[in-house]
């Protein structure tokens, strides 16, 4: 009987401790994907991947493709759908947000709580663009996008882990 019931408080001692190493173990991958985050920041060279957009005149869309925003150094690789009114189209309708072109006037600042505020701009054939991205520590983001011939669209999405 004495077995039974040292085997039982044994049993209810790891239980409890194996709940705190797993609270800790997620507190350390959370602690690790802020890092990781910022480390990309920094570098200037990060992936989001996009699964929402809210154009400037219409409801959100939930993306069901893979579309994504990358910036790698001086250059961007921007491969967006675009929902809303433009103002000015090419003949044949264009490329909307699908470019790689270089970046200018890039600056990131950084909020109290860790969020990141990154700004630039990127010129292409067929428009001008404002990009206004904002990365928060768990990787979550927004992007906003002003171009100058079509109205303005938002993206939520998340940041990649680049290996």
């Amino acid at each position: 009987m004495k077995n039974v019931r040292l085997v039982f408080l044994l049993g209810i001692v790891l239980l409890i401790g194996g709940q705190s190493l797993f609270a800790q173990s997620n507190k350390e991958k959370k602690v690790q994907k802020e890092l990781q985050v910022q480390k990309m920041i920094d570098k200037g060279h990060f992936k989001i991947d996009v699964n929402r957009s809210i154009p400037m005149s219409g409801r959100s869309v939930n993306l069901t493709s893979s579309y994504s925003l990358e910036v790698k150094g001086d250059s961007v690789i921007s491969y967006l759908p675009y929902f809303g009114q433009a103002y000015s189209v090419p003949y044949g309708g264009g490329n909307g947000l699908r470019f790689e072109k270089p970046l200018s006037e890039y600056k990131v600042t950084y909020k109290k709580k860790g969020d990141a505020q990154i700004k630039f701009k990127v010129r292409t054939d067929e428009d001008n663009y404002t990009f206004n991205v904002q990365i928060y520590p768990n990787g979550s983001s927004t992007i906003n996008v002003v171009p100058v011939n079509k109205q303005s669209i938002i993206f939520y999405g998340e940041v990649a882990s680049m290996k």
